[in-house]
C-alpha cells in the first residue's frame, strides 16, 4: 500500500515521485529499526507487543523473537550480529547467530542501568554507545514499572563487552532523558537528543572515543518539560507517555552520508543540516518513533510510525554501516 508523500524542502534528498510504502501494520508501537546488510533484512521492535520482527523483500514480515524483553533500540555490530537495548531487564545484549546471548552492559558503579533505549556502534573501534533514560521503568506498557535511577546518562562499552560495567561519557546532569543518537559520517561528532528538553546536542569525539564540548545543535523540536507537565497534569504515567508521543517528540535519529541529521519530531521526520538549520520535513501518517536506511543500495528509508512501518526511496544513504568499513 502506498500513501501520498508530504515532504517540504527535501528536493535532492528524497527521490522524485517517491511515495511512502506501507510494508507492515497492526503493531502497538514500533521502534528500534536496523538493517542487516548480510541478511538483506530489516529488524525492528514492537515494544508493547514484546515482539521483535524481521522483514525481507522476498519473505515479508515474520516474528523473529517473542518475548523480546520489550527491546527498544537495535544495532548491528562490526561482526554483523544483533545488539539490543532490552528494557525489561535494563541490559544491552548481543544476540549471536548461533542462538547464544551475551550481556554487554547492565550496571554503572554498583547501580543497575535504567532502561537502555537507543544504540550505535562506532566503526573505528566497534565500541557501543547507548542512551539510558528511564522510560522502561515508567510502566508495564513499554517496560516494567519499578524504581527509577537517580540520573539518566550516555554510556559506552567496548566492542566485546567486559564485566557488564558501562562507562559514563558525560556529566550526570547533562541530560534529562537522553534518547536518539548517531555519529556524523567521519565519526568526529556524536549527536544526542533529549526528549523533554526538546533539543539535540552535539559532542566532539576524540580519537579514543571520549566526548567533549557538548553544545546545543537545535532547540525547540517538540514540547519542553514545562509544556509536558501542563499538558499531562493529573494523568497516569502511561497516559503521560502517550501524550508526549502523540504530540510528536524527539526520539529516533540517524545521520545521512552528507552529514544531515534526520530526527523524528512533531508531524513526522525533521531533516537538519550539520549546522542545525532545518532543511525540510517529511510528514508521516502516524507519530514517527524511529528510522533507518536499508535495501540493497542503502537508499530505502524505513520509518517506524506507531502501528505501521513504511519505506521511502531516497537519494541519500546512511553514514557508513560499522561492519561495512
Amino acid at each position: 500500500m502506498t500513501e501520498t508523500l508530504s515532504a517540504t524542502g527535501l528536493d535532492g534528498l528524497v527521490a522524485p515521485g517517491a511515495r511512502l510504502e506501507r510494508i507492515g501494520s497492526g503493531y502497538r508501537f514500533t521502534e528500534g529499526p536496523v538493517w542487516s546488510a548480510d541478511e538483506q533484512a530489516l529488524y525492528f521492535s514492537d515494544i508493547p507487543g514484546d515482539t521483535r520482527w524481521r522483514w525481507t523483500e522476498a519473505g515479508g514480515m515474520e516474528v523473529h523473537r517473542t518475548p523480546c524483553d520489550k527491546a527498544n533500540g537495535l544495532v548491528i555490530d562490526r561482526d554483523g550480529e544483533l545488539v539490543a537495548c532490552d528494557q525489561v531487564t535494563s541490559r544491552v545484549v548481543r544476540y549471536r547467530r548461533d542462538g547464544g546471548t551475551e550481556v554487554l552492559a547492565f550496571h554503572h558503579r554498583g547501580e543497575y542501568l535504567n532502561s537502555p533505549n537507543d544504540i550505535v556502534v562506532r566503526g573505528a573501534d566497534g565500541a557501543i554507545y547507548f542512551t539510558d533514560p528511564d522510560y522502561g521503568r515508567w510502566n508495564d506498557w513499554i517496560g516494567q514499572e519499578r524504581t527509577r535511577g537517580r540520573f539518566r546518562g550516555l554510556y559506552r562499552v567496548p566492542a566485546h563487552g567486559g564485566d557488564g560495567e558501562a562507562e559514563l561519557l558525560v556529566a550526570e546532569d547533562e541530560f534529562d532523558q537522553p534518547n536518539g543518537l548517531c555519529f556524523s559520517p567521519d565519526e568526529s561528532l556524536l549527536y544526542v537528543n533529549d526528549t523533554p528538553r526538546a533539543h539535540i546536542k552535539v559532542f566532539d569525539v576524540a580519537p579514543d572515543g571520549t566526548l567533549s564540548n557538548g553544545r546545543v545543535l537545535r532547540a525547540g523540536i517538540g514540547m519542553t518539560q514545562d509544556k509536558v507537565e501542563a499538558a499531562t497534569a493529573g494523568l497516569s504515567e502511561a497516559e503521560r507517555h502517550r501524550v508526549l508521543h502523540d504530540a510528536g517528540a524527539l526520539d529516533g535519529m540517524k545521520c545521512d552520508e552528507r552529514g544531515n541529521v534526520w530526527t523524528t519530531g512533531p508531524g513526522g521526520v525533521w531533516v537538519l543540516s550539520p549546522d542545525g538549520e532545518e532543511i525540510g520535513r517529511l510528514r508521516t501518517p502516524e507519530v514517527a518513533g524511529n528510522l533507518t536506511w536499508g535495501g540493497p543500495d542503502l537508499r530505502t528509508l524505513f520509518v517506524m510510525t506507531t502501528s505501521t512501518v513504511h519505506a521511502l526511496r531516497t537519494l541519500v544513504g546512511p553514514a557508513t554501516l560499522p561492519h561495512h568499513r
